[in-house]
This record gives structure tokens, C-alpha cells and sequence, in this order.
């Protein structure tokens, strides 16, 4: 496939920005398309392009795609606020840029999910990401949709989050710490988009992207204490306490802690299987130890 130009929808965020720095690395034109380009950290370059642009808007998603052969949406709501919902963002905005997408005469549409997402769960955000597949399979049939499980880098992402929790006297467990997951490499991630746009067999596919290695909560923990040189008790909180609290601070403007980020860890999240996943793209993920490492 020809280098062309990719608009990046939410290239600003963890993901997006690794999106667009392994797009540029490899020579792309690259247009971010999000509502503060002024916060994207990438230096002057002849391949990069900002524009100013609400997911929520048809106007100015058109601009976003005008002109583009591929276009990715690694738009994400974590919690929700006054103007910006889950359905609104993870549905119509998905269903949105597919549509429009695809009336522009872009050749590759990738949607960024997650592992897990299914229109029964508990979780209003997971049944948006789940609806928001559907819509974009709707509006454009030969989307390429990835669903990685918990990304991260050696110091941002999953890590940051456990090195945070390991900093307290006391480290609470989700439940016993049982939870497995599968920590993939947020430059794992972004290559698979590249992949997914590059190859010529890329399209019309669902693949759920995980690392090497599957751990227990309790053990990612462990690592990341391991590698800071810090001994804590892990104490087991059931998942009712923290449904609790998750209740009384998810009244917060940026709440710590949300309803649906318990619900996540009440399940294990790890690659099914019968998925697609990297090795259909080429790739061969990083373990949590070499993501540490790095």
C-alpha cells in the first residue's frame, strides 16, 4: 500500500499518540482529528497535520476525513461528564466517523475496542464499545476493529496505574487479586494498527490484541514492586466495598475510581480462543517483564 495520508481521530491520547508517532516513524502523512490539537507533543513536521475537530459534530468530522485513505478512531471515554456520554462518543461518534468515512471514499477504516466488550455487560462503558462495533460494522462493513486488553508502557498506562497503588502503606487486591489479564505494549498496539491499514488481507476483521504472558492482578503487582525495590502487604477487598466506593467517588469531577472500572476487574480479560490477534498481523507482542524492562 502506497504511503498516503491517515487521519487519526483522538490522537492525542496514551494510544493515539503512540497511533501517530509509529504512523509518522514510518512515513506517513498523519492528520490528528480531536477537540485540543494544541495538546498534541509532537514536534513541526512536514507528515503531521492538527485540526481541531468534535466527534460529535458531522461538519467537522468531514473535514477530518476529507481527503484521507485510511482513518482510525482511538477516541475514548473513560468516565462520564456534562456533554460527552458514552453513547455519544463510543456510539454515534464511532457510528459517525465510519459513515462519513466511508462517503468520503476512505479504503481502510480501523475502531479501537476492547477485550471484552459485549451489549450484556454490566458496565455502560463496555456495552457502548460493544454498540459502538456494531454501528461501525453497519456503516462501514470492511472496518478492521481491535480490541486490546490493558495497554501500557514501562512507566504509563496499566504500569502507571500499578505503581501508583503500590506507593500506599497498604496495597488493596480487586477481590483475592485473581483477576488475569494479559498486559499488551502500547507500541504493540499501534503497530497493529499500522498493520491492519497496510495489509492487503487487513480488512472486514475483529482481532483482540494481548501480550505474551497472562498474570493474575496480584501477580502484575508483585512486578512492578520487584522492580521499585518496595515490600507491601496485599490486602483482599471484596468487590462489593469497592462497588462502594466506586459509587461516592464517581460523583467527583475526575473520578479516581468509576462503577465501570470495577466491573472490568470482576472479569478476566485475556484473548479468546477463536479471535483474530497479533500473530494474523505479523506481530509478536512483549510480554508485562519485557514491558518493564524496556
Amino acid at each position: 500500500m502506497d504511503k498516503a495520508e491517515i487521519t487519526v481521530f483522538g490522537g492525542t491520547g496514551f494510544l493515539g499518540s503512540a497511533i501517530v508517532r509509529d504512523l509518522i516513524d514510518q512515513g506517513y502523512h498523519v492528520r490528528i482529528a480531536c477537540r485540543h490539537p494544541d495538546k498534541a507533543g509532537f514536534p513541526a513536521s512536514d507528515n503531521l497535520e492538527k485540526m481541531a475537530c468534535d466527534i460529535q459534530d458531522d461538519d467537522s468530522v468531514k473535514q477530518a476525513v476529507r481527503g484521507a485513505r485510511s482513518v482510525v478512531n482511538a477516541v475514548s471515554l473513560y468516565y462520564e461528564k456534562p456533554g460527552l456520554t458514552f453513547d455519544a462518543v463510543h456510539v454515534k461518534g464511532a457510528g459517525r466517523a465510519a459513515r462519513l468515512a466511508k462517503e468520503a471514499g476512505v479504503t481502510r477504516f480501523v475502531q479501537i475496542s476492547g477485550i471484552g466488550a459485549s451489549v450484556d455487560s454490566a458496565s455502560a462503558y463496555v456495552r457502548a464499545r460493544a454498540r459502538g462495533e456494531q454501528v461501525v460494522r453497519a456503516e462501514f462493513e470492511e472496518a478492521t476493529i481491535l480490541r486490546p486488553s490493558v495497554i501500557s508502557d514501562r512507566n504509563d498506562g496499566f504500569a502507571d496505574n500499578l505503581n501508583r497503588v503500590t506507593k500506599l502503606p497498604v496495597v488493596p487486591l480487586f477481590g483475592r487479586g485473581e483477576t488475569r489479564l494479559q498486559p499488551v505494549y502500547v507500541g504493540d498496539v499501534a503497530a497493529a494498527v499500522r498493520r491492519a491499514i497496510e495489509m492487503p488481507e487487513g480488512g472486514g476483521r475483529d482481532l483482540e490484541l494481548g501480550g505474551d504472558r497472562i498474570y493474575s492482578y496480584r501477580e502484575c503487582l508483585r512486578m512492578i514492586m520487584q522492580r521499585e525495590g518496595r515490600r507491601r502487604p496485599m490486602v483482599p477487598v471484596p468487590f462489593l466495598c469497592w462497588r462502594m466506593l466506586a459509587a461516592i467517588l464517581g460523583r467527583l469531577p475526575r473520578p479516581p475510581l468509576t462503577r465501570d472500572q470495577v466491573i472490568l476487574m470482576e472479569a478476566d480479560n485475556v484473548v479468546g480462543s477463536q479471535v483474530g490477534r497479533f500473530a494474523d498481523l505479523g506481530i509478536q507482542p512483549l510480554s508485562l517483564e519485557e514491558i518493564l524492562r524496556l
